[in-house]
């Protein structure tokens, strides 16, 4: 028998929004020196239908004594709504004013399925991107160029089609 330890809450997505939810964690001072600030981890969710609206309950695995940290991003049709949100023991609280963006497409003229994006990583600063329509995450393949001796990565990306990426880090004070 399989047992689950950590705390859950549902929400319910209006019609024609998918929502996905992220825990931010903060990296321990003793390994900042080699590791990014924040790291986010995707929430594992489970769906109901409650007649044309879809019921999330979504799951934090390891929970912090305190308090969690939460970023939730609800895609619609051609934009996203981000929000940040606490889960304090059974409570969570959500952001009074949500950020809507709106999705851009860069335009290309060379007609083609997949382009290969390159970038150099930057291990300290994790970005996330997600395909706004199926709300799955992009994943980069990184590699060792051995030409340059550097680290380095790849995206497949299709051509004329948004893509929403996201980084968290700290405001940077004026």
């Amino acid at each position: 028998m399989e047992t689950w330890q950590g705390k859950h809450f549902s929400i319910t997505d209006p019609k024609d929004v998918k929502t996905v939810i992220y825990q931010i964690n903060k990296t321990e001072k003793e390994f900042l020196n080699n590791s990014p600030k924040y790291t986010v981890q995707r929430l594992d969710y489970i769906e109901e239908l409650r007649g044309e609206l879809k019921q999330k309950t979504f799951f934090v695995d390891n929970p912090s004594d305190d308090y969690d940290q939460l970023v939730i991003l609800s895609f619609g049709k051609e934009k996203v709504v981000v929000n940040m949100a606490l889960l304090e023991g059974t409570k969570i609280t959500i952001s009074k004013k949500p950020m809507p963006l709106k999705f851009d497409t860069i335009y290309s003229e060379k007609e083609s399925v997949y382009k290969e994006f390159n970038y150099t990583p930057n291990l300290q600063r994790p970005i996330s991107i997600i395909d706004p329509e199926t709300t799955e995450e992009v994943k980069p393949v990184v590699y060792l160029d051995k030409e340059t001796n550097e680290i380095k990565g790849k995206c497949k990306l299709k051509a004329n089609k948004p893509y929403f990426a996201f980084e968290i880090r700290d405001k940077k004070e004026d």
